[in-house]
């Protein structure tokens, strides 16, 4: 797409998303050049509640986000390589990889969500749910507003939703929301029940949906406190034990994602 071409469509992206928001100025300025407009609507995206946008709006966003998303180094799941090579039926079929979970493609990638499962409203956050509505698009809310719309009360902890990934090398994204732990405090039993719950409900839904491999993110390990090193644990010995009980399961391939050299030399650690 040339340049010139790629910002008049991305300033209707833009122009768009500011005339269907209330709280936002219809003169406000934008910038000239294209990274701090793709930066703008990535936040404008971020901030919009769930509206209806023309059908325009879309077909331009998925031509910016699926290039985008072709242009990023992805990686296949059958890349990754088992933490197990003895085949044995439950270690081969687990493994661990670093790195941007948006750019893998697989059946299924779990999204940590929270309560309202309609993604981070904060502009340009780092969180996991934020980067995979970012990468996605907008469907993404509007997916999970129809959703919760029909389940009428917000997402309990520990429960798990399907959706489609879009723009995403994935074929689906499945939301979990994880317990959220108060800063300095030690998870109680409940909480410890309701993350366990989380893996075995998204691994559940995997399976009613016929699904191959699926990618956990390092669920409540973010803003949500749980700490790391004993969700690595319970994660872990959460999927071994839904593949010892489930042997005939779709499932080939379980990938732990991780982010951060600390985060995969924990996962390391414990799937020894």
């Amino acid at each position: 797409m040339k340049e010139f071409d790629k910002n008049i469509e991305i300033d209707f992206l833009i122009n768009e998303l500011i005339s269907t928001n209330e709280r936002i100025d219809n003169n406000m300025e934008i910038p000239n050049d294209y990274e701090e407009k793709r930066k703008l609507l990535r936040a404008l995206m971020n901030t919009k509640t769930p509206v209806h946008l023309s059908d325009k709006f879309y077909e331009i966003q998925d031509k910016i986000l699926s290039e985008e998303t072709s242009n990023k180094d992805l990686v296949s799941c059958m890349d990754i390589n088992p933490i197990s090579q003895n085949h044995d039926e439950i270690e081969s079929k687990i493994a661990l990889w670093q790195g941007d979970i948006t750019c893998l493609k697989v059946d299924a990638i779990v999204n940590a969500a929270n309560g309202q499962m309609l993604g981070c409203f904060i502009p340009l956050h780092n969180c996991i749910d934020n980067q995979i509505h970012s990468a996605a698009g907008f469907q993404l809310r509007m997916d999970c507003y129809k959703i919760m719309q029909e389940q009428g009360h917000e997402e309990p902890n520990g429960n798990a939703k399907i959706t489609s990934a879009y723009n995403l090398p994935s074929k689906y994204v499945i939301h979990t929301v994880g317990p959220a732990i108060t800063y300095g405090q030690e998870p109680n039993e409940r909480e410890i029940n309701e993350l366990e719950s989380c893996y075995e409900s998204c691994l559940e839904l995997a399976e009613e949906n016929g699904l191959k491999s699926i990618t956990f993110c390092s669920i409540s390990t973010g803003v949500f406190n749980f700490p790391k090193d004993q969700a690595s644990k319970l994660a872990i010995e959460t999927v071994r034990n839904y593949l010892m009980n489930n042997p005939n399961t779709s499932i080939e391939r379980i990938i732990f994602n991780t982010f951060s050299d600390e985060a995969t030399e924990i996962y390391r650690r414990n799937l020894e």
